[in-house]
């Protein structure tokens, strides 16, 4: 039986609103794309570890912890609207233009150190074992969303985000499991992913993670608070 290709794509463009250059940002020692690319290599299924960037010091840190960067990521997949489906989507088709299929791709955002090798390892694990098309990491909402609330079309009073929703005025404790994506990990079969143009399926499967891994650095606050955890992880060895 032929062993299916897996490729591995780190996004991680130079450029971040809210902190900057936040992929490249030392987190307790080393670069938080480092993260990543070691939870790839330790998985040891991925034929190929790419990044996908177009900073060229985001291309030499990628290469000094163990990823290649096949092709610099266009401009237009820099800015918004571009996601990291295009992204993904990209980087496929220039792999294939050089005669590279790959039947799995993983997706490892730089963004969340606290996800461990253990995780990525598990998800792929259950994603083999389900033969699943798709797989997202995800957590519980801490609130859940059925009884959310935003302003009115003036700005002043709120009302219900679902005002139909049976849980609308219903105790955050009472209400059904709710989850949503943490942003670490995401498996895909190729063809099916290369049809859909989306991480999202009928047939979405999920790994859960635990509220302190699951940490996904966009602003100064998530950086310091997934230091703090990581502290306390390491105080408890």
């Amino acid at each position: 039986m032929t062993k299916n290709r897996v490729l591995a794509i780190i996004p991680a463009k130079g450029g971040s609103t809210r902190l900057a250059r936040k992929n490249i940002k030392f987190f307790l020692g080393k670069p938080l794309i480092a993260y990543a690319i070691e939870n790839a290599i330790n998985l040891g299924e991925c034929e190929r570890i790419c990044v996908s960037t177009e900073d060229e010091e985001i291309a030499q840190i990628a290469r000094e912890y163990g990823a290649e960067v096949p092709v610099m990521r266009p401009e237009h997949l820099v800015m918004d609207p571009a996601t990291v489906v295009d992204v993904c989507l990209h980087l496929l088709g220039e792999l294939e233009k050089k005669g590279e299929v790959y039947d799995e791709l993983i997706i490892l955002l730089p963004t969340s150190p606290l996800c461990e090798a253990s995780d990525v390892k598990k998800a792929y694990e259950k994603f083999k074992e389900r033969d699943g098309a798709f797989l997202m990491s995800v957590t519980e909402y801490e609130h859940p969303p059925f009884n959310a609330l935003q302003y009115d079309i003036d700005g002043i009073y709120l009302r219900s985000c679902f005002p139909e929703s049976e849980y609308k005025h219903t105790k955050s404790t009472e209400c059904p499991k709710a989850l949503h994506s943490n942003g670490a990990i995401v498996i895909v079969n190729v063809a099916a992913f290369k049809m859909a143009k989306t991480f999202y399926s009928d047939n979405l499967l999920a790994y859960e993670m635990p509220a302190d891994r699951s940490v996904d650095i966009d602003t100064s606050f998530d950086f310091d608070f997934a230091c703090y955890l990581m502290n306390i992880k390491k105080d408890k060895c």
